[in-house]
């Protein structure tokens, strides 16, 4: 059984090791988010859509696992197939568990995640040590519906990568405000590293009217702090953002 990261959509981008692993599947279940052309890849797989999409009609995470186990203790070659990396807000974590108490063996294949993506969509360093000393990932759902605590990670003083958080953008950028400068960059990026991709860059105080400028309900990776200052949009000569001033 093997757990597949395919990157953020580019195929060019999956790893030869993913290749491999395509090549050779009997059974192939495929997230919602994954370019449907990586099918192309698995010409020996049945193909299984098991998508999950926020606010949308998703396949149940249960589901998805006795399907897996089912194919697998049937001793096909099963690769569950998810955007991005695998290990990064997957719900990976809850299918290694049920895979290896059914006796399931799992092989986990790494890939570029979106935040990675779309950093290099901006030209950006995302742990620019002028500007910060690292990087966290959070995502906006969190397992009880609450919000993160946006004090502790504006305390940080890390890049935040921030997950499904499109749809909580207000709330999101609310929260950071009440810790951070307004002036703090940002920056949006949907469909990275896709021919449909597009991006803004703002400040915290502005993003969410440049959103409004983006596509509705589609996801992306919304990127916030200093090291955002250097980003540089391709399709546009847009002077970069100042660096972030002290709000101490």
């Amino acid at each position: 059984m093997v757990l597949l990261s395919a990157g953020p959509g580019d195929l060019e981008l999956l790893t030869l090791k993913a290749v491999r692993a395509l090549e050779q599947a009997e059974v192939l279940l495929l997230d919602e988010l994954v370019d449907p052309a990586i099918v192309e890849l698995a010409p020996q797989a049945r193909v299984l859509r098991v998508g999950k999409r926020g606010g949308c009609r998703s396949t149940p995470q249960a589901f998805i696992c006795r399907l897996m186990r089912r194919y697998a203790l049937q001793g096909l070659r099963v690769v569950r197939v998810k955007g991005g990396d695998a290990l990064l807000f997957g719900r990976a974590g809850e299918e290694i568990a049920f895979l290896r108490e059914a006796g399931v063996p799992v092989r986990i294949v790494n890939g570029v995640s979106a935040a990675f993506a779309a950093a290099a969509s901006l030209g950006v360093s995302l742990t620019h040590r002028g500007h910060c000393h690292g990087l966290t990932f959070v995502t906006a759902h969190t397992a009880d519906h609450g919000e993160p605590d946006w004090e502790a990670l504006a305390r940080t003083g890390t890049t935040l990568a921030i997950y499904m958080g499109m749809g909580r953008l207000e709330s999101i950028c609310a929260g950071l405000r009440r810790h951070l400068c307004g002036d703090t960059p940002a920056a949006i990026v949907q469909a990275a590293s896709q021919r449909g991709e597009q991006r803004v860059v703002a400040t915290l105080d502005g993003l969410c009217a440049a959103a409004a400028t983006l596509p509705p309900g589609a996801p992306g990776v919304i990127l916030v702090g200093g090291s955002l200052a250097e980003a540089v949009v391709a399709d546009a000569a847009t002077p970069s953002l100042p660096q972030a001033a002290s709000c101490a």
